[in-house]
């Protein structure tokens, strides 16, 4: 098959973050006022354009790229460089990210005789959402005012609207005197022989009356709440070596670009915004879903993410927002059109699948640290989530969750599929609410049977006992109502009638994972998903390919999420469907390979892998980085281990599978409790593994998965 290395996704920008502030430019680190270009502060765009000229001519770097995660640098010509005796100079122009953006400007000479530069910048604002950064303001209106103030050397940008405090500060240092004149600032630099001389912009935000500073320049971290979060999970995050490259540099970077998302919060530091350039907010269950898969190379995200999710419950009836009591955050954004209530996105409780997933995740939580006292803290939260789920998530009391919309500008779907379209019938229309999907039981399943551990754990066993029960209950009237013989696979939802929704998908590997599928469906399950139209080649479609409304660049219609890859690959260990989990792992850490940095995107398209297509693209608006896609790096090495914790017997099981095309893997600093260990697996012949462990003590047993077990003996 042709060879393909390198591919980028959104080709035509560079885009750096921290925190709730994100820099987007074109590939040459310029602000051109093109489509999403610009600095973001808190989803506002503050800085839409900005145009340098040096001696009338704008100066065109030659070499420009990321530094670090929050920072860039470029190099443009100035002076002709070959020349002798020399005139060469050059423009060196660095970002840096924080609450607000520092920018300078480094003319360095390396000529023997003085040289002059006048230079001229051009800045403006647009105070675009960053919903509208594609197309510029549609849902808002209002002017910008300009005002400088020559004494502080500062030019104020202010959103001429009533009802909204935005405004943006841009202060000007400069190594010679600076004017401000027909909207632009003018300087001119002299620069001695091989000598520098600089101008630096500090572009503040002004929100409400808060100035955002803008960080030191400097490429090393700053000391900041996100910064202290980014160089935390970079020394935490556990390491993975191979001598398969792909593996190794997948996971390197899946844990670095885990590493620049932290939002910063402070009732949670480390958890991750959903991805750049777009997700940059709050989103309750993509942060923990993320930081869930991502448990195999350090906690430290989960607990940040629970707690920052425990911190936004809904407490009112509000159809707008379709909050319910108890009911946890989906997303928070702050830009002008949530902010002037436009949409309800300042705080918007649309989905069904946060509250049943907190439950689960603080589960795993446990499992994997042993850390009761964060568990009892977040006990509250659970016994809430548990309330809204018997309250309001069974309106019709008919024992599946259903869910339904009632904000007029919320989402119509409100399952892990959540595109208007993502569910349709067997003939390609789209399901009227109120739809009980598949997953969503299954996560109900799983967050019951995570409760009961948790409530049990904390010195409620009566109440475990029960939710336990429930869960026994929920699986067998699951399989009666969803599973379709005939097709070897369980409906996608029931829609408003009842009926099963016969339309064939990728929803099953979530129900693998959550352990409702019984044992002697699971295989069936398995090769359903790995059936030609259902696997693509790279990974599992969200649709299948034979269905009538496959679209392989859709968002949820026949597209490839890398997310549920590692979701599924967990599933398929579950159950022991280790040549399809070999299958995935394979197709992943190959797609993984075809792009820059070994960087998984948002959403890969659902093209098949043959010679005709040599790389899959992506979905049209995918993000990359994206945390629950390098988090699936990361859970898919887990289920390849098989790998169980029970921090608190200071144990792990393990039992792992090494295809052929990965014979060994080390992992260095996996925490388990208040162990750290480190881990080499080795395949033998005939597929047999060596397992050696190093560090604190800690008790490591060889053993299947229960259902794999129950999986082998009916085979036998």
């Amino acid at each position: 098959m042709t060879r393909v290395r390198n591919l980028r996704v959104r080709p035509d920008l560079l885009y750096v973050a921290s925190g709730w502030s994100t820099l987007v430019t074109d590939v040459r680190g310029r602000i051109s006022g093109a489509g999403p270009q610009g600095f973001f502060a808190r989803n506002t765009r503050v800085l839409s354009r900005e145009r340098i000229t040096v001696d009338g001519r704008e100066p065109v770097p030659f070499a420009a790229a990321n530094v670090q995660g929050h920072a860039q640098l470029s190099y443009a010509e100035l002076g002709d460089g070959e020349v002798v005796p020399s005139r060469a100079a050059y423009l060196l122009t660095e970002r840096f990210v924080g609450p607000g953006l520092r920018i300078r400007f480094t003319a360095v000479s390396y000529a023997q005789r003085p040289l002059r530069f006048p230079v001229r910048i051009r800045v403006e604002a647009d105070f675009a959402d960053t919903s509208e950064a594609e197309t510029g303001r549609r849902l808002q209106t209002g002017g910008v005012g300009t005002a400088w103030d020559p004494a502080a050397g500062e030019l104020r940008l202010t959103y001429l609207r009533d009802d909204l405090d935005r405004a943006v500060a841009v202060r000007i240092r400069a190594d010679a005197p600076v004017e401000y004149a027909d909207g632009a600032f003018a300087v001119d630099l002299a620069v001695p022989p091989r000598d520098s001389a600089r101008v630096e912009l500090l572009v503040e935000p002004v929100f409400d009356g808060e100035r955002l500073p803008a960080p030191p320049a400097t490429f090393a971290e700053p000391d900041d709440t996100a910064a202290r979060a980014r160089a935390r999970l970079a020394t935490e995050l556990a390491r993975l070596s191979s001598s398969n490259f792909d593996v190794t540099a997948a996971w390197r970077c899946a844990v670095e670009d885990l590493a620049v998302l932290p939002l910063g919060e402070p009732a949670g530091p480390t958890a991750p915004i959903a991805g750049l350039p777009i997700y940059q907010e709050i989103f309750g269950r993509d942060t923990m879903t993320a930081s869930w898969q991502a448990l195999l190379a350090g906690p430290t995200m989960l607990a940040d993410s629970l707690r920052l999710i425990a911190g936004h419950l809904g407490e009112r009836l509000d159809d707008w927002r379709d909050e319910e009591p108890g009911k946890p955050l989906h997303e928070a954004r702050q830009g002008p059109v949530s902010a002037l209530g436009l949409n309800p996105f300042t705080a918007y409780y649309g989905d069904w699948s946060t509250a049943p997933d907190f439950l689960v995740f603080l589960g795993q939580f446990l499992a994997w640290t042993g850390d009761l006292d964060t568990v009892r803290e977040l006990l509250p939260t659970a016994r809430r989530a548990l309330d809204w789920l018997d309250r309001y998530a069974d309106p019709d009391g008919d024992g599946f969750l259903e869910y339904h919309c009632r904000s007029r500008a919320g989402l119509k779907n409100q399952g892990w599929k959540d595109s208007d379209t993502a569910i349709v019938d067997e003939d390609g229309r789209p399901v009227a609410n109120p739809i009980a999907t598949s997953e969503l039981q299954a996560y109900w399943y799983a967050a019951l049977r995570h409760a009961a551990v948790v409530f049990t754990m904390t010195g409620h066993p009566a109440r475990g006992a029960a939710l336990l029960a429930r869960a026994r209950a929920l699986r067998r009237r699951f399989h009666r109502a969803y599973w379709l013989p005939d097709r070897g696979c369980y409906a996608m939802a029931l829609g408003p009638d009842k009926r099963p929704v016969r339309s064939t998908n990728s929803n099953d590997g979530h129900l693998l994972a959550t352990g409702i599928v019984p044992v002697r469906a699971a295989a069936l399950v398995a090769d359903r998903l790995f059936a030609p139209d259902m696997f693509s080649g790279w990974g599992v479609r969200t649709l299948s390919a034979d269905h009538p409304a496959y679209n392989p660049f859709s968002y949820h219609r026949g597209s490839v999420w890398p997310v549920e890859a590692g979701t599924i690959g967990l599933g398929l260990a579950r159950y022991g469907c280790w040549e399809q989990l070999h299958r995935l792992a394979e197709g992943m850490f190959a797609a993984a390979a075809l792009f820059e940095e070994h960087r998984l995107p948002e959403v890969l398209s659902g093209l098949p892998r043959d010679p005709a297509h040599p790389h899959p693209g992506v979905y049209p608006n995918s993000c990359s980085p994206q945390a629950w896609s390098a988090s699936a790096i990361v859970a898919l090495v887990q289920a390849l281990l098989a790998l169980r914790p029970a921090a608190s017997l200071r144990t792990i099981v393990v039992d792992p599978h090494l295809p052929e095309w990965l014979p060994d893997l080390r992992l260095e600093g996996v925490r388990v409790g208040r162990a750290t260990v480190d881990l080499a697996v080795r395949r033998r012949r005939g597929g047999r593994t060596s397992l050696t462990v190093r560090g604190d003590r800690l008790a490591v047993i060889r053993r299947a998965p229960r259902q794999a077990i129950s999986m082998r003996r009916r085979r036998v």
